[in-house]
């Protein structure tokens, strides 16, 4: 069986799980932290900020696995089934200090295995298909995501009251399933061993934002539109969870309505517009593509928080999922249109850890500036920040980095 073949299997069934475990990232381990234990801005903004911790470790995670000799897809399975281990713990555990622990753990482990996720596809996608078949097996995800998040609601919802009496931990044990069954999925998906960089530091991919000028012209545009994105998302559910506190800030909707306009109805727009955005990037400019999305993620904050009705918070969370549909594509791939075919990982861990950084930075931004401003102004700043930084992108949307590197052959494989 070819490369493709068997990994476009694996990851259409890892697809699945990957939509159960997004909706705890997206939704439900927020929510758990605003109506079962009731966190403060720092404990929220520690969870929110997990996985960002995880894309920092990109370039060590990197590191390692090249020094060891490791075959991406088997060091994957190794990071999801510690994500695994983390839930089951905290399930069990059922405390407080455990469970903040744990959810900044398991969001860290999942963002951690993205380089090398990215490289796999770089190996085993061919170049013209890349997009198309990363958006196919995206559905499947979306539309996991959507129902699992839906009927998790509903479960919720349905015992509101245990919701703040008994800790929903049926709902963790699942995500513990979900990752144990993601760690299977990517054991089976054939990789090679990454190829050697040279040197010994831990964080030597670093470099390639001093050697290569495109990608770090791009990388500091992005950490402008990523501040202002990242610092609004996870406001999302507190500002819809929350039971008032500042002025025109909490609304204290149903567990249900909180999943219903922060997972489901965007992922169904995802669902549905995941393959144009496929085809978009293959086919596209990837500036122009890059400054579409960002146009999207503003008009979704400033319809979700600075209108004051239902319909706009419903606009929002449409556009959201517009955005959100084209901009995991892109950020998941872009590199493979700048990197040299066997330093695809290297580049997205680069990618990653400034991710990272700013998604460090912007959920204790975000959750302590709605003490001080109100939340339509930080909306506006928002969408202003992204203009600004897109702006700035578009002076570089005549270069063709896809043009400077080759790429591999892929082979058969009979693993």
């Amino acid at each position: 069986m070819d490369r493709t073949t068997l990994t476009y299997r694996y990851e259409r069934l890892r697809a699945v799980a990957a939509g159960v475990l997004e909706t705890a990232g997206t939704s439900f381990l927020l929510l758990i932290a605003v109506k079962w234990f009731e966190f403060d801005a720092t404990a929220k903004a520690l969870i929110a900020m997990g996985g960002s911790l995880g894309l920092l470790a990109g370039p060590l995670i990197v590191s390692l696995v090249e020094n060891r000799r490791w075959h991406t897809s088997h060091a994957a399975a190794v990071l999801a089934g510690l994500g695994s281990a983390c839930y089951l713990v905290m399930a069990l555990a059922q405390n407080a200090t455990v469970f903040v622990i744990g959810a900044m753990l398991v969001a860290a482990l999942s963002a951690g295995a993205i380089p090398l996720a990215t490289q796999i596809y770089q190996e085993n996608y061919p170049k013209a298909q890349r997009g198309q078949l990363f958006s196919r097996t995206a559905m499947i995800r979306i539309a996991s995501v959507a129902v699992f998040s839906y009927l998790a609601g509903l479960a919720l919802n349905a015992n509101a009251k245990g919701m703040l009496e008994m800790f929903p931990q049926w709902l963790i044990f699942t995500f513990a399933g979900a990752f144990a069954f993601a760690s299977f999925c990517f054991s089976q998906c054939p990789s090679r061993p990454l190829k050697a960089s040279g040197g010994t530091h831990p964080f030597r991919s670093l470099r390639f934002v001093r050697e290569d000028k495109l990608f770090r012209f791009t990388l500091a545009c992005w950490m402008g539109f990523g501040i202002a994105n990242l610092m609004m998302f996870p406001l999302r559910v507190d500002y819809l969870a929350r039971d008032g506190g500042f002025p025109g800030y909490g609304l204290n909707y149903t567990p249900e309505r909180v999943a219903l306009l922060t997972v489901t109805i965007p992922s169904l727009v995802r669902l549905v517009l995941s393959p144009f955005w496929g085809r978009l990037f293959d086919g596209m400019n990837f500036f122009d593509l890059r400054v579409i999305l960002n146009l999207c993620f503003g008009v979704a904050t400033v319809a979700f928080f600075a209108s004051d009705s239902l319909t706009g918070i419903i606009v929002g969370a449409i556009f959201f999922g517009i955005a959100t549909s084209g901009g995991e594509v892109a950020w998941s791939l872009w590199v493979t249109k700048f990197a040299p075919a066997d330093r695809v990982a290297d580049y997205m861990s680069v990618h990653t850890f400034f991710t990272g950084v700013r998604g460090c930075v912007a959920p204790f931004l975000g959750f302590y500036l709605i003490e001080i401003f109100r939340i339509h102004h930080l909306a506006w700043a928002s969408f202003a920040l992204m203009a600004v930084a897109s702006l700035i992108l578009l002076t570089q949307r005549n270069s063709r980095p896809e043009e400077r590197h080759g790429e591999p052959l892929t082979e058969d494989v009979t693993e």
